[in-house]
């Protein structure tokens, strides 16, 4: 099996030497490419490519820009692999990842698989906190890898395997974004391939983000679940609606405190306690773990609010996906 790393990027040159990095590092001898597609950068990598030409091979393709799915869709068609393995550009690879990948495909082979993210000790407190949040069991970050069902998985694109053969038949990605993971994975069900999590095969995913690019992000994976709810019914979830029912017991919660009834804010209270003492065992730091507090605190704020604008729009409003939201498109 010959593997393709897809890798969009969009003005990171720094983030894609430390990807390269890590690649450079593999201890196996499984053979691969790199695959790095410039989606219209005003930053461009080609520095850095030249800096690895030696020690992997190594294609550069440079494109208008068009989004990160269409920009893997352009990668995979390029790719001289028979199976492709999709990374973000800020995320670095541990030196048996490909290693654990073809082990688990041996023992049982899928078309399609992800796996879950973690976080380096070189990473900012921040960063830190955002990982700790995007994939704890107490947020909804358990989906990354820990509480979905692993034969139906719904694999993520910043780590995410797919065959070729795969990708013929549902010509890729969407060109929603967020949201194009997801989607994908659908299709491929509906097309009867099946998907898995490779728990083993995990990426230090560094997350370049700001407290407020954050809200932003979250924020978009609210407004685009009720549009994949839209268009793949079959597959709604109770547990879609958690961060904005959350957002909403804790308004209604504040509203019974000042009633002299505080037992539910009491909840929210010892739920945050909780959070709070876990991180702090988890990350051995203070800070972090005051950290992990607002960045869940953004998630579900985001996250709801967003859900519960595009569900009005959507199912109640019936507006179209593209209308209501063009900022979740990208135009190809």
């Amino acid at each position: 099996m010959y593997f393709s790393f897809i890798v969009p990027v969009y003005n990171r040159p720094d983030e894609i030497d430390e990807l390269l990095e890590s690649l450079s590092k593999f201890t196996s001898t499984i053979p691969f490419e790199t695959v790095i597609i410039e989606d219209g950068s005003t930053i461009p990598c080609g520095n850095i490519i030249e800096k690895y030409k030696d020690e992997l091979t190594i294609s550069y393709y440079f494109k208008p820009n068009s989004g990160p799915g269409d920009s893997r869709n352009y990668g995979m068609k390029v790719a001289k692999g028979d199976y492709f393995i999709i990374l973000d550009s800020d995320c670095i690879i541990p030196s048996d990842y490909l290693t654990q990948v073809q082990k688990s495909l041996e023992l049982e082979y899928v078309d399609c698989f992800g796996g879950p993210d973690a976080a380096l000790d070189s990473f900012s407190d921040i960063q830190k906190a955002i990982n700790f949040t995007m994939t704890s069991f107490l947020t909804t970050g358990g989906i990354r890898g820990g509480s979905e069902k692993v034969d139906k998985f719904q694999p993520r694109s910043f780590n995410m395997g797919l065959s070729k053969k795969a990708f013929e038949a549902s010509n890729g990605f969407g060109n929603i974004h967020p949201g194009e993971d997801p989607d994908l994975s659908i299709r491929l069900w509906n097309l009867g391939f099946k998907t898995k999590l490779i728990k083993s095969a995990f990426v230090y995913h560094k997350r370049r983000i700001s407290w407020e690019k954050f809200q932003i992000q979250v924020n978009k994976f609210g407004k685009a679940r009720p549009i994949l709810n839209s268009w793949y019914p079959e597959h709604k979830k109770i547990t879609f609606w958690f961060p904005s029912l959350f957002l909403i017991g804790f308004l209604f919660s504040v509203f019974l405190a000042f009633f002299n009834f505080p037992f539910f804010l009491a909840l929210y209270g010892f739920y945050f306690l909780l959070l709070f003492m876990t991180s702090l065992l988890f990350n051995k730091n203070l800070k972090i773990a005051l950290y992990s507090l607002w960045a869940t605190i953004i998630q579900f704020y985001g996250y709801g609010k967003g859900f519960l604008l595009s569900y009005f729009k959507i199912s109640i409003l019936k507006q179209k996906p593209q209308e209501a939201f063009p900022e979740l498109f990208f135009k190809k």
